[in-house]
């Protein structure tokens, strides 16, 4: 009875194509047949339905034969004659393909759907015969023959026969879930026995086959026994189908049962020798090779007794079983060999970088005490320095020589915690964090991990990764340290963390503590040069398919390199114009093309494009302009700051992008200048009447810090006593409003960065002279430093 809900051509109307229905008066059409005035009817072929008399259908139309007929037939109010087709599948039926028998039908009423098809409301009439078929263009036009029912010979069997209908037709309705329960109150509502054999007979639950043959029966004794036969093997059909669901969901019940009842099974199995091997039994393999503790154990075999209670087939066995995968291929209580052999791992270091002997001197001091005591806890070191002096490939060389594992966890833009320290195993997609399984890919519990850029880690809605990390990073309590999906404490204590970062003001203050900060600062030209020939114009050689022979470069040439195509602490932008020099050497030997191997200085500039200009050239005959030293996150840099007077009222103007700080400089200067205008020699008339402009140069670059104070002074000085500063000289230092000259940052960075720029002479604050100290001497050799106490020494060896 599932076509049941076809009929209801009101809900159609209403609800599926959201038009407002017209009342329509089925009274109409109750008693009135077919009109004797005509001869021919149009006959619409239909698919995968039978139109029985009596009986209210909508029927869809796509073909556009069809929909014309409809149009037309309802325009000149005809009737139309609805014959099934024999084969559902076929688009353009012949007369062949139709069945003889059909029912003429009236039109109710059209609608037209959005995708251009057409539904008609029919009301079936009376059965007929296709007598002869006039014509198929541009739809079928045939003549018929009406075909009567005859009525029941015997009535009461007649009776007897609708009433068994009307009962099954009710059980059916109450055990198929998919029949309507409104189907039960239409049965009750027919009063006609004709008319519920017919609305029976087109909305049963059979095929479109037995339909067309209760159809062509005759008689309406006959049609009620076929059909009557038909809804018994219906009705056992569904009966036999809800038999089978009840007794599923009983099995279903006893699933529990007869998963512990198999699992005694498969032990005794095991105790008679022919157990099957299971996930279990693997998991169990693995981990008779892992050595860990007590607790360990105890908890390993907890975990894998809750996997054998679960049904393989249930969503929590996977997230089981890849728990205890995880937990046995930890290393655990595995640990690789420590190598002791200093002379060895020294030779190492120098061989793989260059300079750093800070670092280097460090990591030997570490492996010395490890092999007098043979045991203790790592430290947490963190490198750091500006890009591209070799902090991360300086991890992977302490490993090579402590004979460790090396394994580099990036944590830049990181910023969920559950990165660290795992996510629960009761959420899909669980894993452990990143520290845990970097010490699974090691294979190892004392690897060498490198916590790459450990400043850019951020801070999301989903915790703070770096307040996770004070736990990895202690050594007092990182040999307990908790992941949340592994759900137990792991010894973290024997790792070697190395952490990089290229600032540490963006690091907060209890992670910083926990660590031993090494800093390494720029690279001297001396130093580039030596890294260039013996690291990276070989790398690049090899990269670029070159032999030695191919590509030579001296010292004179790398310094060109050096001074004129490169502004940098590190040596990346330096390995950049190696690289551009070396691939313009393969095309040429690509083209076969003469070249000399021997690259010149002015084949470099052809090469690598214009050398970047001298800045310093713009400071030799300008009063009111001094040169600075600044610190950055690239390393040190000089920065040029540069006064002006005009006409005024002795105001004071700033700009060039500045920070609160080193505005708060420009104004504490120029007080202590209208303070002490006397002592510096500058007249009472130019303080008052002018005012000065102090600008910095590269405005799109902020700039902030108290660093630059004694050369905002001197600026000042210089430009009110139109006196020019001493070419090639540099200075740093921050100042008081009594002029004292404090300490400041950075000086490593900022002297290296002097150098670099051509500066031959610096002034300093006394107690940074500590700092200079801690310089090797081969970085300052053409270099002289002057340490300063007050502004007023400050202007004297700065001014002419």
């Amino acid at each position: 009875m599932t076509e049941f809900e076809n009929i209801n051509f009101e809900e159609i109307l209403d609800e599926g194509l959201g038009i407002i229905a017209e009342e329509i008066n089925f009274s109409d059409f109750d008693t009135k047949e077919s009109d004797e005035s005509q001869s021919l009817f149009p006959i619409l072929p239909v698919r995968n339905m039978v139109m029985f008399p009596k009986v209210v259908i909508p029927i869809t139309a796509g073909r556009e034969k069809s929909k014309k007929l409809l149009e037309e037939a309802q325009k000149e109010n005809k009737f139309i004659g609805i014959i099934s087709q024999k084969n559902p599948n076929e688009e353009n039926p012949t007369e062949k393909d139709l069945y003889a028998i059909g029912t003429l039908a009236k039109i109710i009423k059209i609608i037209k759907l959005p995708e251009g098809n057409i539904t008609a409301i029919t009301r079936g009439v009376q059965r007929f015969k296709i007598k002869k078929m006039i014509s198929q263009e541009p739809y079928f036009l045939a003549e018929i023959t009406k075909q009567k029912d005859s009525p029941p010979k015997d009535k009461e069997e007649f009776l007897a026969l609708i009433d068994n209908i009307k009962d099954l037709a009710e059980k059916i309705i109450n055990i198929d879930p998919n029949i309507p329960n409104a189907a039960q109150f239409a049965l009750k509502n027919i009063e006609g026995q004709e008319d519920l054999l017919n609305f029976v007979s087109a909305n049963g639950n059979f095929s479109s086959d037995k339909k067309q043959q209760l159809l062509e029966e005759k008689t309406l004794t006959g049609r009620a026994k076929a059909l009557y036969e038909l809804m018994h093997d219906d009705f056992r059909h569904l009966e036999l189908k809800n038999q089978i669901h009840q007794k599923t969901s009983k099995d279903l019940d006893k699933q529990q049962r007869e998963y512990f009842l198999n699992q005694q099974i498969r032990t005794i199995q095991e105790e008679l020798g022919g157990g099957v091997e299971s996930d279990a039994d693997e998991i169990k393999k693995k981990a008779s090779k892992v050595k860990w503790n007590a607790d360990v154990e105890a908890h390993f075999q907890k975990e894998l007794q809750r996997l054998q209670r679960q049904h393989p087939n249930s969503p929590d066995y996977n997230v089981q079983r890849n728990y205890l995968d995880f937990f046995t291929d930890l290393p655990w209580e595995h640990y690789s060999k420590d190598h002791f052999d200093l002379i060895k791992a020294e030779k190492l270091l120098d061989k793989e970088h260059f300079g750093l002997e800070d670092i280097k001197k460090r990591i030997l001091e570490h492996m010395a005490v490890l092999k007098l005591k043979n045991d203790m806890k790592s430290p947490i070191l963190c490198l750091v320095g500006p890009p591209g002096v070799g902090k991360t490939s300086l991890g992977k060389s302490i490993a090579d020589s402590l004979g460790r594992k090396y394994v580099r966890v990036s944590l830049g833009g990181l910023h969920d915690e559950s990165e660290i320290r795992g996510h629960r195993k009761t959420y899909i997609g669980a894993m452990a964090g990143r520290i845990l399984q970097s010490i699974k890919k090691s294979g190892t519990s004392n690897p060498v991990i490198v916590l790459d850029e450990i400043d850019k880690i951020g801070q999301g809605i989903h915790g703070d990764p770096s307040s996770a990390l004070l736990e990895v990073l202690d050594p007092e309590q990182n040999n307990n340290f908790y992941d949340n999906f592994l759900e137990l404490g792991y010894d973290l204590s024997k790792v070697m963390f190395i952490a990089t970062a290229n600032s540490l003001s963006t690091i907060q203050r209890p992670l910083l503590d926990r660590m031993e900060i090494i800093s390494i600062a720029g690279y001297t030209l001396e130093e580039k040069i030596e890294i260039a020939k013996r690291h990276l114009v070989k790398k690049q050689l090899q990269e670029n398919g070159l032999d030695a022979k191919s590509l030579k470069l001296g010292n004179t040439e790398l310094k060109h390199i050096i001074d004129a195509h490169t502004s940098e602490s590190g040596v990346r932008t330096l390995e950049k114009r190696i690289a551009g020099i070396a691939r313009w050497v393969a095309l040429q030997i690509a083209m076969e093309k003469e070249f000399d191997p021997k690259i010149s200085v002015d084949k470099v500039d052809e090469i690598l494009g214009v050398p970047r200009p001298k800045t310093l050239s713009e400071i030799t005959d300008v009063p009111g302009v001094v040169t600075g030293l600044a610190w950055t996150s690239v390393g040190g840099d000089i920065l040029f700051i540069e006064s002006i007077l005009s006409k005024g009222k002795g105001g004071l103007t700033m700009t060039g992008n500045l920070g609160n700080v080193m505005k708060e400089s420009a104004t504490i200067a120029l007080e202590f200048i209208k303070a002490h205008y006397e002592e510096l020699g500058i007249s009472e008339e130019d303080i008052e009447k002018k005012n000065i402009h102090v600008h910095v140069p590269e405005g799109a670059t902020p700039k902030d810090g108290p660093s630059a104070g004694i050369a905002m002074l001197t600026s000042m000085v210089s430009s009110y006593k139109n006196k020019k500063v001493k070419p090639h000289l540099a200075m740093t230092g921050e100042i008081t409003l009594r002029g004292k000259v404090l300490p400041v940052g950075g000086i490593k960075e900022k002297l290296l960065a002097a150098t670099r720029a051509g500066i031959k002479e610096v002034i300093l604050c006394e107690a940074n002279r500590k700092d200079v100290e801690e310089i090797k001497k081969d970085y300052l050799k053409n270099l002289k430093v002057n340490y300063v106490n007050n502004m007023s020494e400050v202007i004297k060896i700065a001014l002419k």
